[in-house]
């Protein structure tokens, strides 16, 4: 493994690569990339970095996005076939409908989405910009998709709009049950419970924080409390340990794994810097719609 690491680094600077790793893949992945980061600060990082290539260690709607924002760059993934089932749960009629039915609606899309959900909506949120960006919009109405769980967590905090929610979801944290949480507790009563707004609604009421990944990170490496119980995806221990030596993380015992992030290893990242096949492209129209709604991100969330 050491091995395989030294020569991706070799290869980084011979190639002008840069590599960007969601938190959420391998933990040795993470170590061998340039920027770790949730999916907001890796949209962001991805607008100035000089290099020729990006290449991306997470699932398909993150090279995607990057794409967008880099039409002149060429963007690869560690493996093409990470993708992220959620990012496809939207219907482009039910869109086209709700513009319809309602004159004065934004259609508000989380960033797992796919480049053609991006192209039909009016803007794209993280869960770390969700709220701040759709208390910024004009209008009353906001049409939230594909995730269902966000939508009603960033509701509850702008009741003075009317919203209406895709049916979407990420299976992983839908998976985090109330019960569970409830358990792991019960073994380590005086720990914090920290969770992504990804979760049900009825996990999101046992937890002391609820946030963005780099949310969880930030209160975890900020807070005096010495134990946490974390609602999100097992691959944030790496940061999490590395970032708070001497703190304790619990996960559920059925611990949440994204298999589209876990399927991306150090041999696979390997491979698509060598071979550099498969660039990910977006066709010309497909990309300047998409890059409206992820430029007005960037834009309102500053």
């Amino acid at each position: 493994m050491d091995c395989i690491a030294k020569e991706i680094q070799k290869l980084k600077k011979e190639k002008d690569i840069a590599v960007l790793a969601h938190y959420y893949v391998r933990d040795e992945v993470q170590k061998v990339a340039d920027y770790t980061g949730d999916s907001y600060y890796l949209s962001k990082i991805a607008t100035s970095l000089p290099h020729k290539t990006i290449l991306f260690c997470g699932v398909k709607f993150m090279g995607e996005s990057a794409k967008i924002l880099n039409p002149e760059k060429k963007v690869l993934m560690a493996n093409d076939a990470a993708d992220c089932p959620m990012a496809h749960m939207v219907d482009l009629e039910e869109i086209a409908t709700i513009r319809t039915q309602f004159k004065d609606v934004a259609v508000v899309c989380y960033i797992n989405s796919t480049a053609e959900v991006k192209a039909h909506s009016d803007v794209c949120v993280t869960s770390s910009n969700a709220v701040q960006i759709v208390k910024n919009l004009p209008q009353k109405t906001i049409y939230f998709i594909p995730d269902e769980n966000l939508g009603r967590h960033v509701a509850a905090q702008v009741p003075e709009k009317h919203f209406i929610f895709g049916s979407g979801y990420c299976h992983v944290h839908a998976d985090i049950s109330r019960k569970s949480i409830e358990e792991a507790k019960a073994q380590s009563p005086s720990a914090k419970v920290l969770a992504h707004p990804e979760c049900k609604a009825e996990t999101l009421e046992l937890a002391d924080f609820i946030g963005s990944t780099s949310g969880i990170l930030n209160y975890a490496t900020e807070s005096p409390a010495r134990e946490f119980i974390i609602g999100t995806e097992t691959g944030t221990r790496y940061e999490l340990e590395r970032m708070n030596p001497g703190k304790t993380f619990f996960f559920t015992d059925q611990p949440p794994v994204c298999p589209g992030m876990k399927s991306v290893t150090l041999d696979s990242l390997l491979d698509a810097m060598k071979n550099q096949e498969s660039p990910v492209e977006i066709e010309p129209e497909l990309q300047t719609n998409a890059c409206q709604a992820l430029s007005r991100m960037l834009e309102l969330a500053k």
